[in-house]
């Protein structure tokens, strides 16, 4: 299952680049997934962060991911996925409702996953090119800052796990709270 998803993910995010740079978008479902399986090995999990942008980002659609990996993965991408109708504001406001209440750990699991992968590329660009980096997003620093500071206290519930502790750590040091 985590092969079909790599390569049905592949596919999906074809020509794709991370925000700003040359990066290959499909690393960061790539790293997502790594991250999920070092902290909970469960193929469904696995393959559901492989194709957590798949819904959001690409042409496919719920049922594509329904037909061909069934309803907990379906599920799982679909609690991670934003509503692209809206602002950036009231997506970004909704996702950290959402993880606030969320009381399903593999949900969780899977946002931090993909959180971290983030915050990893945006901490590697902040210390390459600094400030330069805002630019790059829809919205400057003032409102990625908010939206971290959100999400810290919306994966709080993972306050278990070392990955929630490198995500805080990384979101502090990007945005000065260290």
């Amino acid at each position: 299952m985590i092969e079909k998803a790599l390569i049905f993910a592949s596919i999906a995010h074809e020509g794709q680049r991370r925000k700003g740079t040359d990066i290959p978008y499909m690393l960061h479902p790539m790293e997502a997934g790594t991250i999920v399986a070092g902290i909970k090995y469960d193929e469904e999990l696995i393959t559901a962060a492989l194709l957590h942008d798949v819904i959001e980002d690409t042409p496919f659609t719920a049922n594509d991911i329904e037909a061909r990996f069934g309803e907990r993965v379906l599920r799982l991408v679909a609690a991670s996925s934003e509503d692209k109708s809206k602002s950036w504001e009231e997506r970004k406001q909704a996702a950290i409702d959402r993880l606030s209440a969320e009381v399903d750990r593999d949900v969780l699991i899977i946002s931090l996953a993909d959180k971290l992968s983030n915050i990893r590329q945006i901490y590697r660009d902040y210390k390459a090119i600094g400030d330069r980096l805002w630019s790059r997003f829809n919205r400057g620093y003032a409102e990625q800052e908010w939206y971290y500071t959100g999400l810290i206290q919306g994966l709080q519930a993972l306050s278990d796990l070392p990955e929630y502790h490198e995500f805080k750590r990384l979101s502090d040091e990007v945005f000065g709270q260290a």
